[in-house]
């Protein structure tokens, strides 16, 4: 992966809030990710983390708080704004165009991200656009099944499949929530390592509970509990954080 030694910043979140009624699902989070790291967010389940990453790409707007990538602040921005800054998402439900073949999607993806004016016109009719969509498919792994219908495709397949659809945004920062949640181990390490090589190019930042998973790949962590900031560091760091151990298992 890449060499965060000098110092850039990729996300910077500032005093983050957000209340659903008596709720305060993220209280209040500070903390800033280095570039060319890959980056997870850990917690127990309703920590906050998904809020946060919909917080991060517009999905719903913050109560107090801001949001910087790469320096740039995207706060209150709407989320087709927020992707045109260079920020794309995967999601926990998988979403594809599940009659349309790997190819078609990517291409649907990567005409719509251009603003072309129609994705299912002839592939033919698009030399370059075809050869990126070549580029990504073969990025994630996918390229024996180019012409396969996603709705044929295996779990683990249509997550890389999801991946692909967020880099056909050419995004700066790619936020995954869950990339390898119901994989058998075969396909998890399949991603994994499209994640690890992904991570080379492209600022990543991660939720997951597979831990195995997180410490294996992450260089930095983050810990959030009850939507605040509980604990930040390398996997040796983390793994036997006593702060940690309690969140999760409460003891």
């Amino acid at each position: 992966m890449l060499d965060g030694s000098d110092g850039a910043v990729a996300l910077s979140v500032n005093g983050l809030t957000r209340r659903f009624g008596g709720l305060v699902a993220v209280d209040n989070i500070s903390f800033d990710l280095p570039a060319r790291r890959l980056n997870a967010i850990i917690g127990p389940n309703g920590a906050g983390k998904t809020t946060l990453f919909n917080l991060i790409t517009g999905e719903i707007r913050p109560d107090a708080g801001r949001v910087k990538v790469h320096g740039q602040d995207i706060t209150g921005l709407k989320p087709h704004q927020i992707v045109r800054r260079g920020v794309s998402r995967t999601l926990q439900i998988k979403s594809v165009f599940t009659g349309l073949t790997v190819a078609e999607n990517v291409r649907a993806a990567v005409m719509a991200h251009e603003g072309l004016v129609s994705p299912f016109r002839p592939a033919s009719s698009y030399g370059a656009v075809n050869q990126r969509v070549e580029g990504l498919v073969v990025q994630v792994g996918l390229r024996k099944q180019l012409n396969t219908r996603a709705s044929a495709l295996s779990y683990g397949d249509i997550a890389l499949l999801e991946i692909a659809l967020a880099l056909a945004n050419e995004p700066k920062l790619l936020l995954l929530d869950e990339p390898v949640c119901g994989m058998g181990p075969q396909e998890t390490e399949q991603t994994v390592e499209t994640i690890r090589t992904i991570s080379e190019s492209v600022d990543v930042v991660l939720i997951e509970h597979d831990m195995e998973v997180v410490f294996a790949i992450a260089d930095e962590i983050i810990v959030m509990a009850q939507g605040a900031l509980l604990a930040r560091g390398t996997p040796a760091q983390i793994s036997s954080s006593a702060e940690v151990q309690v969140a999760y298992l409460g003891a």
